[in-house]
């Protein structure tokens, strides 16, 4: 069995796809010969099968990783930094193959895709700039002393990426972690490992050390033989709550292994009646219906000032069923399908038990009535504090809408959540947003913007929304580097 195979997209474009694991600069096998499917969620239709990586591949990927580390993160930063901007140059050179990737395997509209394929050049770009500028730092400790601290990589890390954005988080993961000069064991998404594993081609193409970049595909075991393991030194995770829990008990139980977890969130989206109300409908839209609402920061509570409450619920409205929904091949579709038929079950749960608890569905409530996992915009007004649509994390098109009074109220409701990774701001008072953004308790605080990223502005939640940031210089120093001290005393 070969580990590459043609693909024909909806387009009529044909691609070659590895379906192998990538270790040691192979794509190979897994050693059992174990295979899964990996479907369209547009059709439900199969588009290949990729080999299940076991604990004797994680084993091989270890292997090859910890012998590469040596000479990839003692050797010259220089050679790790050009190596990266070659990987960003090659990924726009094939990025209309890398969009088409992820609009076949997961689903979201090919003009979005387009971006996080751009957004993941641009990553890697940027910390291929940061191989070469970790330095250290000389402390003056009073006469008789010399002392440094050095910055050095952790070794082999482990990483475990979600499928809502495949291609864009194997960025903000391989990115800081192989410019710091660690090597790396990635797990792929189960539904999602297509573009991770074209990505690995690239790499391969430019040049990248053999063992330096091991990319392993299969489901939550394979993602324990990852966390669990002795000889790993670092894991990073991105994923839901649930599984951050376990990812950390199983790095505490093994070898203590470093943690770095960027979890679920529930982010407020507040609108205050001083905000332009018509970009705050844009936003508010934006900020839920992007990426068909699988975002992990999704303002997914609206709380809108009692004064516009009415106004702004009716243009939400409108703008919600305006969206698109359909074929993420159509130019003109701005929500694709849930990434699977479990996600899409789970978000009609959640819109069942919102209308059972006497919530009052503004638009949409159900599924779209086309093969696929499709469901439409989704707003649930007349809700109360307590409702699992406002406490528990959906992902997906599904966002409820609340009335508040003044700023102390908001603030508040805001912060009435166990999460704490985002929240958004509309308000043309400059005083007020700085106020509100100071007490809201959450890593990310957008202000008249919403889903808003760049590679260099940190990312990570607060509370139970994770451990650690991703992206900027927090992304790479904190994340992925482990200070040295060095004491000398001086014979003077």
């Amino acid at each position: 069995m070969s580990t590459i195979e043609t693909i024909t997209l909806p387009n009529g474009k044909t691609y070659e796809q590895p379906t192998g694991l990538f270790i040691n600069n192979e794509f190979v096998k897994s050693q059992d010969g174990k295979k899964f499917p990996v479907e369209n969620p547009s059709t439900e239709k199969q588009i290949t099968e990729v080999y299940e990586a076991g604990e004797a591949d994680v084993e091989l990927a270890v292997e090859a990783a910890e012998a590469a580390f040596d000479d990839w993160g003692f050797g010259d930063s220089t050679h790790r930094g050009r190596l990266l901007n070659d990987l960003a140059d090659k990924i726009e050179e094939h990025a209309e193959t890398l969009a088409s990737i992820e609009s076949l395997n997961n689903g979201k509209p090919l003009s979005l895709a387009r971006i996080d394929v751009q957004l993941s050049a641009d990553c890697i770009r940027n910390y291929g700039g940061w191989a070469n500028k970790i330095y250290g730092d000389v402390v003056d400790s009073g006469s008789g002393y010399f002392n440094y601290i050095r910055r050095e990589p952790i070794g082999v890390c482990g990483q475990v990426i979600p499928w809502n954005f495949p291609l864009l988080m194997f960025a903000w993961k391989i990115g800081p972690a192989l410019a710091a000069g660690n090597t790396i064991v990635l797990k792929t998404a189960e539904s999602t490992p297509l573009s991770a594993l074209y990505a690995a081609k690239l790499a391969q193409e430019v040049g990248f050390p053999a063992g330096v970049l091991n990319i392993v595909s299969g489901y939550g075991k394979t993602g324990q033989y990852i966390t669990s393991h002795m000889r790993i030194k670092k894991i990073a995770f991105t994923g839901s709550t649930a599984t951050g829990r376990h990812v950390m008990r199983a790095a505490a139980a093994s070898n203590l292994k470093k943690v770095t977890l960027e979890l679920g969130g529930k982010s407020p989206n507040i609108v205050f009646e001083d905000a332009d109300l018509d970009k705050a409908v844009e936003f508010a839209n934006l900020g839920i219906y992007f990426n068909s609402g699988e975002v992990c920061c999704a303002g997914s509570r609206i709380y809108v000032q009692e004064g516009i409450y009415d106004t702004f619920l009716e243009k939400l409205k409108a703008r919600a069923e305006k969206n698109v929904v359909g074929d993420p091949f159509d130019e003109n579709t701005f929500q694709g399908p849930q990434t699977s038929r479990i996600q899409l079950d789970r978000i009609l749960q959640y819109i069942e038990d919102g209308i059972q608890g006497g919530a009052k569905v503004i638009t949409g409530g159900k599924r779209v009535d086309r093969e696929g996992y499709f469901v439409h915009p989704t707003i649930f007004a007349d809700v109360t504090e307590d409702m699992k649509i406002v406490k528990e994390e959906i992902f997906g098109p599904v966002v409820t809408i609340t009335k508040f009074k003044n700023v102390e109220d908001v603030i508040k409701l805001a912060n009435d959540t166990e999460y704490g990774l985002a929240a958004g701001i509309h308000t043309n008072d400059i005083n007020k947003a700085i106020h509100v953004a100071n007490k809201i308790r959450a890593g990310t605080i957008w202000v008249n913007t919403y889903n808003d990223f760049h590679h260099n502005v940190p990312f990570g939640g607060f509370n139970q929304s994770g451990i650690g940031r991703e992206l900027g210089k927090e992304g790479i120093m904190e994340a992925y580097t482990q200070p040295k001290s060095v004491r000398i005393k001086l014979d003077i």
